[in-house]
């Protein structure tokens, strides 16, 4: 007899092998729970080794899905939840299971091979020794009862056994009242040209689904509709977004974007992603390596289209000196930054914000560049877009900021029409009589953009350093310092057209405040959240503007005694607020490839309050 339960969120985690199809799973629960109305997020964790041994702790593959009728801001941190496909899974994820949570066990993960594999006892098996009083465990063969669904489909054990991750979606859409008929959907279009294998994966998503109604004296969930600001929402993964920020700042320009990139975890999704969108006047070059995808934009932005491209922190490495040329052109262009864990080849597939410093100054030479930073998935569009608008409009070289974890993270986007959006106006230089002075300025010390083949508008271009106004050679030491200032105070002029600052949370009038960026607004967002329920006068403020930093930036934090800064890296924000502000701070730093959870900053967060 089965009950159910209403919930207001939940967090499930499933984990298995990096060939288990977990990502595959997370993604498909995820957009059927988008279409129920939910709010969501969600975190996926893949291996940093491209084969990892399978069967093992380093080879297990993750996605965390957090959602809710109410509002949701992380993907969580302990889950409700936890589909286990092997020992390997269960053995890293089991000890983040809520107590009271459910564990759904893939039994056949557990002989005593896979408990080798995972370096546990091959004599005792884990799921033996869980308490029943504390967790509700499901021990289901899932290999074995998938095989017998597919008996009659002519596929080998290993293809019927790639099936097996249907069966746990569809016990788990059973087990949350969540109908499969989107996947089946998905699958007729993922396998149209293979029946068979089609056949066989709907056939053990039923099962998954069908197993449930026999299994007695179980409780189901339900989790209502979110109360969501009316619109038409998608479900939107970050790297989408951006790439579709940049489409639409691109039309939005009346510019053909031009992006050239270099495949890197985890910035490649941009240059699949855009090269699939023609139809928009995209055009997508994947180049042989990193410098030659960032000069090939330039080449682009100098010939009059807008230039883009992405990378992560080792591939900016390598961008560095074609960054200062981009400066000194002073053409629009657009660099993304999707950072992972460093140093080198580091953490490829985990998150950190450890690049912020490397943008702002790993360039030789005196090289301001702007730097602004998406904080959400569905923020990266609108993170994307204003990068264009500072580029074009302001003539440099822009760095956006990503990481790993909003790049793939999942949010309901509710996106907005074009008309809501403003058009980017081009600085084009007019034909004229007379000397054109391709370095003339206008009151915010932008040049204009002169397109190759136009009559009487030659000039000279090049990595060294131009005369004032006629854009000529010049070793003028009077000169140089002149043009280093100019296109200093030309950056810093940019901040006049930042919007407000707002809080997030709280106000001025609150004694602490905790200052983020990046992808530490959600888990901020709870934190300060917790604080101000039990009566604490805590502020949130999240920073977009990096560099430079925001004109009334200094004002806000001098009326706040104490201010935290938490960050996915070693302090670097906190070092520059000291430096440029002589403001002291609280930093509170992480550096584990993975997001911060709530508990974290509020922990801090009291800490502080009471010293």
């Amino acid at each position: 007899m089965f009950q159910d339960k209403v919930l207001k969120k939940v967090t499930i985690h499933f984990a298995g092998d990096s060939g288990d199809g977990i990502q595959l799973t997370g993604s498909q629960f995820t957009n059927t729970t988008a279409k129920y109305g939910n709010d969501l997020s969600t975190f996926p964790d893949f291996p940093a080794e491209i084969r990892a041994p399978i069967g093992t702790i380093a080879g297990v593959s993750g996605f965390q899905i957090h959602f809710g009728s109410v509002e949701i801001d992380t993907p969580g941190a302990e889950a409700d939840v936890l589909v286990a496909m092997n020992a390997a899974a269960f053995s890293k994820n089991f000890i983040n299971l809520k107590k009271g949570g459910t564990l759904i066990a893939n039994e056949a993960g557990f002989d005593k091979r896979n408990l080798k594999l995972a370096g546990l006892d091959e004599s005792h098996n884990p799921l033996d020794e869980i308490p029943e009083a504390d967790f509700e465990v499901h021990r289901i063969d899932i290999s074995k009862i998938n095989r017998e669904a597919l008996k009659e489909f002519d596929l080998g054990m290993k293809e019927k056994d790639r099936s097996k991750n249907m069966f746990a979606l569809g016990f788990v859409y059973w087990l949350y009242h969540r109908e499969p008929k989107g996947t089946i959907e998905f699958l007729k279009a993922k396998f149209s040209k293979n029946p068979e294998v089609l056949k066989a994966n709907i056939a053990a998503l039923n099962a998954g689904f069908h197993y449930g109604e026999t299994i007695e004296a179980i409780t189901r969930y339900k989790v209502e509709k979110a109360n969501l600001e009316a619109g038409t929402y998608r479900n939107i993964i970050g790297n989408q977004a951006l790439s579709l920020g940049l489409i639409t700042a691109a039309k939005k320009s009346n510019l053909q974007a031009f992006f050239a990139g270099y495949p890197i975890t985890p910035a490649s999704d941009i240059l699949h992603f855009l090269s699939r969108h023609k139809n928009f006047g995209i055009k997508t070059f994947q180049a042989e390596d990193e410098i030659a995808a960032i000069t090939a934009a330039i080449g682009g932005s100098f010939a009059g289209s807008l230039g883009i491209t992405a990378t992560s922190g080792p591939g900016m490495a390598l961008k560095g000196e074609a960054l200062g040329l981009a400066l000194m052109l002073e053409i629009p262009l657009v660099i993304v930054n999707v950072q992972r864990g460093g140093p080198s080849t580091g953490l490829p597939t985990k998150t950190e914000q450890a690049d912020l410093m490397q943008a702002i100054f790993g360039r030789n030479g005196e090289s301001p560049i702007p730097v602004i930073a998406a904080n959400s998935p569905s923020d990266c569009f609108d993170t994307a877009f204003e990068a264009v608008k500072i580029a074009v409009e302001h003539m440099t070289p822009v760095i956006l900021l990503s990481d790993g974890y909003i790049a793939n993270g999942a949010e309901p986007w509710k996106f907005p029409s074009s008309s809501e959006y403003k058009e980017i106006k081009p600085h084009y230089t007019e034909a004229k009589e007379g000397e054109y002075l391709p370095y003339q300025r206008d009151e915010n010390l932008v040049r204009t953009w002169a397109l190759p083949g136009q009559e009487g508008l030659e000039h000279r271009v090049g990595g060294l350093e131009k005369a004032d106004k006629t854009g000529n050679v010049s070793y003028d030491p009077d000169n140089h310092q002149n043009m280093v200032k100019t296109r200093a105070a030309k950056v810093a002029k940019i901040a006049n057209s930042y919007p407000d600052l707002e809080f997030i949370q709280g106000d001025e009038n609150d004694d602490l405040l905790v200052v983020g960026w990046g992808s530490t607004r959600g888990s901020i967002k709870v934190a300060v959240r917790w604080a101000r329920e039990q009566g604490l006068k805590v502020a949130q403020l999240h920073l977009k503007h990096l560099f430079p930093f925001h004109n009334e930036l200094q004002n806000v934090l001098e009326k706040f005694e104490t201010v935290i800064v938490p960050e996915l890296n070693n302090g670097q924000l906190s070092k520059l607020i000291q430096q440029e502000f002589c403001k002291e701070v609280k930093p509170l730093n992480k550096i584990k490839g993975l997001p911060f959870k709530a508990q974290e900053i509020f922990d801090k967060i009291i800490e502080e309050s009471h010293d």
